[in-house]
């Protein structure tokens, strides 16, 4: 079609620019006209075909267009569409972008996460490992260890530290200065040591003011001799040096330092509250090391003799209710017990509890209280033993009797973990959240002081000393009172047993009679109660046997220093030697045979 009208363009073009010259008209004319008809016919059809051809090219220009028009549409529909898909594609790798980010934050926040966990539970090992009642030549160490891995730790990892014993509180917790804590761990002794020994505490205020408290009113009593330290619970000493690097002897290093220094007189008082499982371990320590020195003695605990049962009480048990009543009353502002009482309050003295047969020392120490007129003064223990102390058992007996204040107090030594957790802890099973959770009471309140705080029960310590220091020392290989034969006559020994439920009354002051006859020893011993029925020199199984000889009580009438008196049992045992373990067996109400080792020491002969 372009072709044509590209020929069209030219014929026109020719016939427009033609010239004819003008003679021969006449000849010419009718040619010329006819021509001229032929040529204009000729023109009109060139007209025709150049317009189709133009209308043709019209047509194919405005198709053109049309194409052209569609194709660009298409074409920026296609651009739209690759735009489209371009911005798509890019949203799709942002997001894949951002995700692969949250991914690797969460990967590093898991790692990080990790690496605190294992940095945490370093520590918690480490604590674990020096939570023992055992020294060894890695302590010290150990302790050293332990204390700068905590350092390292972030304040977030210190609260991820948790193991069998560990947590963030081992290092963490505040419980006072320990600068204002005297370990007395000093050399340069002298030839005196009085060794005050206590269970120990972690509890820097309490330990500065209970423990030391005792330990400044017994030097200040005694200036001649030299008072230092010794903790029985290892875990205790560990716990305190790890975190504070103060370190106090236990009984074996204390005893080597009193021998390394030339100790010759040893008086040992321990802190502890009764005749229980600590003070035996104790005794049973200073034994090992009895033949160091040339006199060895060991004094009372806070309330000297056990006691065969909960109405036996002493002069001890007398004090304490009193000092521990009158400083109760005093911190709550009122000016007696009955003034308390009036008010409705009642006083729940807090012990530890113990399994040791001495736990009717709690049941004494009430007995006591109600002696004294005390009726709103409760006993309870920790531990629940006795079973009438536990907490249930308390909270019951403070309800019957109408009182809806409570104080709760420790009847501790030491105001340590006990006191702080078990009874005045917010964990539910603190004693003040099971008093408050009962809904019985209006108030409960606590107050957080240890026994060895109190001048009246300091003054108790002091006295338990004094007494050791006036009593006859116990045997030692470099003393006086070896296993010699003795003079026929009559003697007064030392009777000592393996057991504390086991011992001689406490009107005769450990002591017992002996009389020598012939080159023959008997003892006379006077017993707490009628509680037991037969004595037996050997085994419980040999008492047993057909034919055994087994020694039958008298009866003897004891005077206490309150003024009363009473009818025990007393036995008449053969003694085979001065200063020797022997066995002795002996049988209850109950029927049950016991094996015991007895010895009698320390004779003097009665004029």
């Amino acid at each position: 079609m372009c072709a044509v009208a590209e020929n069209a363009a030219v014929f026109m073009q020719w016939e427009i620019g033609d010239r004819f010259p003008m003679g021969f008209f006449i000849r010419d004319s009718i040619r010329k006209y006819k021509k001229k008809e032929e040529k204009e016919m000729k023109r009109k059809s060139l007209l025709a075909i150049l317009l189709a051809a133009s209308m043709a090219a019209s047509m194919t220009a405005a198709t053109a267009t049309v194409a052209f028009a569609e194709t660009e549409e298409a074409a920026e529909e296609t651009t739209d569409d690759a735009e489209t898909a371009d911005d798509a594609e890019a949203a799709d790798d942002a997001e894949a972008a951002d995700d692969a980010e949250t991914t690797d934050d969460a990967e590093a926040a898991d790692d990080t996460a990790d690496a605190d966990k294992e940095a945490a539970d370093k520590v918690a090992a480490l604590i674990d490992a020096i939570y023992v009642q055992e020294r060894t030549d890695d302590t010290d160490e150990q302790c050293k260890e332990a204390k700068e891995a905590w350092d390292a730790l972030t304040d977030a990892q210190k609260e991820l530290v948790e193991g069998e014993e560990a947590s963030p509180e081992y290092f963490g917790r505040d419980t006072g200065d320990a600068s204002k804590d005297d370990p007395r761990n000093q050399d340069e002794i002298g030839e005196n040591e009085l060794l005050v020994v206590s269970f120990g505490t972690s509890f820097n205020d309490s330990r500065a003011t209970d423990i030391g408290g005792i330990e400044k009113a017994l030097q200040e009593a005694n200036p001649d001799w030299s008072v230092r330290r010794a903790f029985t619970a290892q875990i205790i000493i560990n716990h305190i040096q790890a975190r504070d690097d103060e370190k106090i002897d236990n009984m074996d290093q204390a005893l080597e330092r009193a021998v390394d220094n030339g100790v010759k007189n040893l008086v040992v008082q321990p802190t502890h509250l009764m005749h229980g499982a600590e003070y035996d371990e104790l005794v049973e320590a200073i034994e090992k090391y009895q033949d160091k020195f040339e006199t060895v003695r060991i004094a009372e605990p806070l309330l000297g003799e056990v006691g065969s049962d909960a109405t036996v009480i002493n002069e001890d048990k007398a004090a304490v209710a009193e000092a521990i009543t009158a400083e109760a009353v005093k911190l709550a502002g009122y000016d007696s017990m009955d003034a308390a009482a009036e008010d409705g309050t009642a006083f729940v003295f807090m012990g530890h509890g113990t399994s040791h047969t001495a736990n009717v020392t709690y049941d004494q120490m009430q007995t006591q209280l109600e002696k004294l007129n005390y009726k709103n003064a409760f006993v309870g223990t920790v531990e629940g033993e006795p079973e009438d102390t536990a907490c249930e058992a308390v909270i019951e007996k403070v309800k019957e009797a109408g009182y809806k204040k409570v104080i709760l107090r420790p009847l501790m030594v030491v105001a340590g973990d006990h006191a702080n957790n078990d009874m005045a802890g917010d964990d539910e099973d603190s004693w003040k959240s099971q008093f408050e959770a009962s809904k019985a009471f209006d108030s409960v309140d606590t107050q957080i002081e240890g026994l060895g705080r109190i001048k009246a029960v300091q003054d108790i310590y002091v006295a338990h000393t004094k007494a050791a220091l006036e009593a006859e020392p116990l045997a030692t290989a470099g003393g006086s009172n070896s296993s010699a034969a003795l003079e026929d006559g009559t003697y007064t020994v030392d009777f000592n047993t393996d057991s504390t439920m086991f011992h001689v009354n406490e009107a005769k002051e450990g002591k017992a009679e002996l009389t020598v006859k012939d080159g023959k020893m008997t003892a006379h011993i006077t017993l707490p109660s009628k509680n037991i029925v037969n004595l037996f020199v050997g085994t419980a199984a040999d008492a047993q046997k057909d034919g055994a000889k087994l020694l039958d009580p008298t009866t003897d009438t004891v005077e206490y220093s309150d003024g009363t008196s009473e009818e025990v049992y007393g036995f008449d045992v053969p003694v085979p030697a001065v200063d020797e373990d022997f066995d002795l067996a002996l049988i209850g109400t109950k029927g049950k045979w016991y094996d015991h080792k007895v010895s009698v020491s320390n004779p003097e002969k009665k004029n």
